[in-house]
């Protein structure tokens, strides 16, 4: 069950390295529960939005790879609890050093992102 379990959310954070390193939005929404929230903070100003405004902005801006950049996004770690799981990513993209912190939990025997929080971290 945990291998089983550790496969698939795996699964889940390449489908949202994929949607958002390629700008698929439609995999990208795959990944989220519909009443998810995105916190974070860039260059120290906060950031806070819905899925659904989250995914608009993906949508509409340059995809890193139009940009020309390689994909050099990375899970770090999962944390799985019965129905309850945290993955730490890298997620190098756009210019910035960002980090993930996912919250997911098993809905109708699927994993999904409940909670996305976010930050960059200068490369000093």
């Amino acid at each position: 069950m945990y291998l089983d379990d550790i496969k698939e959310i795996e699964n889940l954070i390449n489908n949202y390295f994929e949607g958002i390193f390629y700008g698929d939005t439609s995999k990208l929404e795959t990944c989220f529960n519909e009443n998810a929230f995105v916190y974070g903070d860039i260059n120290t100003s906060e950031y806070s939005k819905t899925v659904n405004e989250y995914i608009e902005i993906v949508k509409v801006r340059k995809s890193p790879n139009d940009l020309g950049e390689a994909l050099k996004m990375s899970i770090i770690g999962i944390d799985i609890l019965g129905k309850i799981a945290m993955a730490k990513l890298h997620v190098p993209m756009l210019g910035y050093n960002y980090y993930d912190y996912l919250s997911l939990f098993k809905i109708n025997d699927e994993w999904k992102i409940v909670n996305k929080i976010f930050t960059h971290i200068d490369n000093d």
